[in-house]
């Protein structure tokens, strides 16, 4: 990295840590970062209008190349507009670090997960925004081996030391945390949480229950919006992952177990394409990426691009609003810049906008 970029970086996170992330400090760095050389400076953009009484920003999908320690210039920008517009809540979907590579070392996800903490995490917790997340295949990956043992226990092992290390920064109303970090809820305000562990192509028949039971306790039945981050989606939306091992298995099951228990939205990463859709009354929620591979949709010749998105509770409307913004530069998402229907292997998807009446605010 030239030596210029370097320190553009250095310059950056120092702002980051230290509460100085406003438009003037974060000016421009990105695109120097990116290109290599200096451009027109950016100001960062005011945040989306009509804050619901429920604010959250979910990002997913941040890490690169196996056992980097570093982010693309497009993570911290997300960190920069997260502090600025000052979220209720952040929701990560999983892909947190560069794991799932048999060889990589305890001391190697040490440092991975201390790239997190100095990127990510701590600029986030010391805005005191609080943080929830699933594990994604790269963090923790659930696959399993032929004596039934995980695949990647070295990784596993290292995300739950970081986050047990860290639980008490979370900010979070726990309802159920016994398997913390794998599996958990919370309770934030009038929206009920459940967290599960999709890093793999099946969830534990173990957690399915327990989810049931929690989305349909007094705590989530009593909550205006229940909703579930997971990192494997239930149906493909990049070709990429158009197949087996991509998706969760027992589509119809899953999506019984959410209308049943009144579920608003299955909130996914995995793909690296962002895409709302709607089955019957639930949402999937497919967030785009932000650090490498971003794709484009199945089906599409268009652009991939990075994204995150602000999702908000509104008082006078059952349904959540979603407002997703393409990063490097910033600019708004409109729902005709997406794929109307998505086929993969395993279904169709429809565009949310397109069963229900909905504004061009995806």
């Amino acid at each position: 990295m030239p030596s210029s970029i370097a320190g553009s970086r250095r310059q950056f996170l120092q702002h980051l840590l230290t509460g100085g992330a406003v438009a003037a400090g974060l000016s421009g760095w990105w695109n120097r970062a990116l290109v290599g050389q200096a451009q027109t400076p950016i100001a960062l953009p005011a945040p989306p209008p009509d804050r619901g009484t429920l604010r959250m920003i979910a990002i997913s999908d941040l890490n690169n190349r196996y056992g980097d320690t570093d982010y693309r210039a497009e993570v911290h920008q997300a960190i920069a507009l997260i502090r600025h517009w000052r979220p209720d809540l952040v929701l990560c979907g999983g892909d947190m670090v560069a794991g799932q590579k048999l060889g990589l070392t305890s001391a190697q996800f040490q440092a991975m997960w201390a790239g997190f903490d100095r990127d990510v995490f701590q600029p986030i917790q010391s805005a005191g925004i609080p943080f929830v997340f699933t594990f994604g295949n790269h963090d923790a990956s659930n696959l399993r081996s032929a004596d039934r043992s995980f695949k990647y226990e070295v990784d596993r092992a290292a995300a739950n030391r970081y986050w047990q290390d860290h639980r008490n920064q979370l900010r979070l109303n726990w309802v159920d945390d016994r398997d913390f970090p794998f599996f958990y809820a919370v309770r934030q305000g009038d929206t009920f949480i459940l967290s599960w562990d999709a890093s793999g192509p099946a969830i534990d028949p173990a957690q399915l229950t327990r989810a049931e039971q929690l989305l349909t306790s007094e705590a989530g039945r009593s909550a205006r919006h229940r909703l579930v981050l997971g990192h494997l989606p239930l149906y493909a939306v990049s070709p990429e992952r158009n197949g087996p091992g991509h998706v969760l298995p027992n589509t119809a099951a899953l999506l019984a177990l959410f209308a049943g228990s009144r579920v608003s939205a299955y909130i996914t990463g995995h793909h690296h394409a962002y895409f709302p859709a709607r089955q019957g009354s639930v949402d999937l929620l497919h967030l785009g990426c932000l650090g490498g591979g971003v794709r484009s949709w199945l089906g599409s010749s268009a652009s991939p691009i990075r994204t995150l998105t602000v999702i908000d509770i509104q008082p006078d409307r059952p349904d959540l609003r979603y407002s997703s913004y393409q990063l490097n530069p910033t600019r708004a998402v409109s729902y005709s810049q997406l794929p109307a229907r998505i086929t993969g292997f395993n279904g169709q998807l429809v565009r949310r906008d397109l069963t229900f009446g909905d504004n061009d605010r995806p």
